[in-house]
C-alpha cells in the first residue's frame, strides 16, 4: 500500500480547489474588482481615476479625488462547462495489456455542469485628507482576489480527481497615496489574506488493492475480493490561514491626454493547516490492517504561495467624451511549483507537482461619454493559461482565453453614479490525460465559457 499512502490529499485540495477558478482569469485569479472595468475587458486597471477600488488596483490612483468617495461592487460569474471523454481503471494494466481495456473502462456519467452562478464582491473607501496633509489621500477595500467554487456530479467519471472545490480568499488592504507634483504621484498599501479552501474526490480502493497484491491481474480475476471501481471511498480535505502582503503603484500624466499607471502586489505566503477525513469501506479497512493508519483523520499543513502581479496601464483622452486604454499584465505563476503536504508531526504525505508557468493578459478598452448622465465602454482581452499539456489536470481543465466586455456608468446625480458590465468569456478546449493516485487513467477534453454580469453603486461626499 505503498504508493496509496503517498495520496497528496491536502496538497490536491488546496491548491487544486484554488484552481479552479479557471473561468474567469487565468490559473485561479479574479480581475472583478470593479464593474467599470470589466466594461472595458480589464483594460486600464491602473489608471481608473474616480474608480475608488484603485485602493487595491493602483494606490497612487487615488491621488485623483478630491472628496469621499464609497463604492460597493459585484460581479456574479456563471461558469458553465461540459466533460466529454473516459478513461480506465487500474491504468498500469491496461498499459500492461491492452486487452484488459474493455473490462476496466471507467463508468459513470460526463460530471454535468460543474460551474454555479458566484458573486464576487468588493466593497472600497478613499478619504482625501486636508490642510497640511492635502497632498496625502488614504483608502481601504475589502474583495475576493482569487477563487471560485466548483462541483461535480458524484458518480462522473472524473470522480478519483475531483467532485467538490470550494476557495475563498479575502484580502482587506489599506492603501495611502501621496502627490508630489500635478502629473505625479504614487502610493503604496498593506494586504491581510485569508485564504479558506475544500475539496473532496473519491479514491478507487477496489484497483489499488488489487494492483498491489502482488499480481495485478487480480484486478480481473473474479475469486479476488476487490475489483476496480467497486470498492470506492471518498475524502475531503480543508485548509485555512491569513497572510501579509503589499502592495506599491505609481502614476504619471507626462501630458494632459496621456495617463500612464504601474502597480505591484507582492507575492503572498501561507502556512495552511486543515485536516483530512477520510472514508474507507470496512472491508477495505480489514484488508489494509495497520496500514490502515495510512487514512486516518487528522491534521495537516502545506506552504502555498500565491502570485506576484505587475501591472502597466496607459489611458489616452483623445477628446473631452472618448478615450483608449490598455493593459499589460503578468502574473508570477511561477512562484507555484509544487504543493508538499505534512502531517502536524513533520511526516510527508506527499508533494502535487504544478510547474506553472508565467502568464501573460493583455487587454484594450474604450470609452464614450454619451452626455453627463451615460457613459459606454467596451473592450476584449487575451488571458494566457499558466498550465500546460503535460501537467494539466480536471483540477484545472485551463487554457488560453479571450474576453468580450461591454458596459454602462449612470451619472444619476454628481454624487451618485451606478455601473452595470457584461462580459463573455470564451475558453480554448483543454485536454487531460492523467492518472489519479488511485490508479485510473482519465482522457478527454473540457469545453466551457463563461459570463460575468457586474453591478456598482458609488457615493461621492
Amino acid at each position: 500500500m505503498t504508493s496509496i499512502t503517498r495520496i497528496s490529499a491536502l496538497a490536491i485540495g488546496i491548491a487544486g480547489a484554488l484552481a479552479m477558478g479557471q473561468a474567469h482569469a487565468s490559473g485561479f485569479q479574479l480581475r472583478e474588482s470593479s464593474v467599470a472595468n470589466v466594461g472595458r475587458a480589464g483594460a486600464g486597471s491602473a489608471v481608473y481615476n474616480g474608480d475608488p477600488t484603485v485602493v487595491s488596483g493602483n494606490p497612487a490612483a487615488m491621488s485623483s479625488f478630491d472628496s469621499k468617495s464609497i463604492r460597493a461592487d459585484v460581479t456574479v460569474i456563471d461558469l458553465t462547462a461540459s466533460f466529454e471523454g473516459g478513461g480506465y481503471a487500474a491504468a498500469p494494466l491496461v498499459q500492461a495489456v491492452p486487452t484488459a481495456a474493455p473490462a476496466l473502462a471507467l463508468q459513470g456519467g460526463d460530471g454535468g455542469d460543474p460551474g454555479d452562478a458566484t458573486p464576487v464582491p468588493n466593497l472600497s473607501f478613499v478619504l482625501p485628507l486636508g490642510g497640511d496633509f492635502d497632498k496625502l489621500t488614504l483608502g481601504a477595500s475589502v474583495g475576493a482576489p482569487f477563487g471560485l467554487k466548483t462541483d461535480y456530479e458524484p458518480d462522473w467519471v472524473g470522480r478519483y480527481h475531483a467532485l467538490e472545490s470550494d476557495v475563498k480568499v479575502v484580502d482587506l488592504t489599506l492603501s495611502a497615496s501621496v502627490e508630489l507634483s500635478e502629473r505625479f504621484s504614487l502610493g503604496a498599501g498593506l494586504i491581510w489574506e485569508r485564504a479558506e479552501a475544500t475539496l473532496s474526490k473519491s479514491i478507487d480502493f477496489g484497483s489499488a488493492l488489487c494492483l498491489q497484491s502482488g499480481n495485478p491481474a487480480n484486478c480481473l480475476n473474479p475469486q479476488f475480493p476487490f475489483h476496480p471501481q467497486a470498492a470506492d471511498g471518498t475524502f475531503k480535505v480543508e485548509g485555512d490561514d491569513t497572510g501579509m502582503g503589499w502592495l506599491f503603484g505609481a502614476q504619471f500624466k507626462p501630458t494632459d491626454k496621456l495617463t500612464i499607471g504601474y502597480a505591484h502586489r507582492s507575492e503572498i505566503d501561507h502556512e495552511l493547516e486543515g485536516t483530512v477525513d477520510f472514508t474507507v469501506p470496512a472491508a477495505v479497512q480489514a484488508a489494509m490492517g495497520p496500514l490502515a493508519a495510512a487514512y486516518a483523520d487528522g491534521p495537516g499543513g502545506a506552504k502555498l504561495t500565491l502570485p506576484s502581479v505587475d501591472t502597466l496601464s496607459v489611458r489616452y483622452d483623445f477628446t473631452d467624451s472618448f478615450r483608449l486604454l490598455a493593459d499589460y499584465q503578468r502574473t508570477d505563476w511561477s512562484s507555484l511549483r509544487e504543493v508538499d503536504v505534512r502531517r502536524s508531526n513533520g511526516a510527508s504525505i506527499g508533494a502535487e507537482d504544478f510547474q506553472w508557468n508565467d502568464s501573460d493578459f493583455v487587454a484594450l478598452g474604450a470609452e464614450f461619454d454619451f452626455n453627463d448622465a451615460f457613459t459606454f465602454r467596451a473592450g476584449i482581452a487575451k488571458d494566457e493559461t499558466p498550465t500546460h499539456d503535460d501537467t494539466r489536470t480536471p483540477r484545472l481543465p485551463d487554457n488560453d482565453r479571450t474576453n468580450y466586455a461591454i458596459g454602462l456608468t449612470w451619472q444619476v446625480s454628481p454624487a451618485f453614479r451606478v455601473d452595470a458590465a457584461y462580459e463573455r468569456i470564451e475558453i480554448d478546449s483543454p485536454s487531460v490525460n492523467v492518472v489519479s493516485s488511485s490508479a485510473s487513467l482519465l482522457t478527454g477534453k473540457f469545453d466551457g465559457h463563461a459570463d460575468l454580469f457586474g453591478i456598482a453603486a458609488q457615493y461621492n461626499f
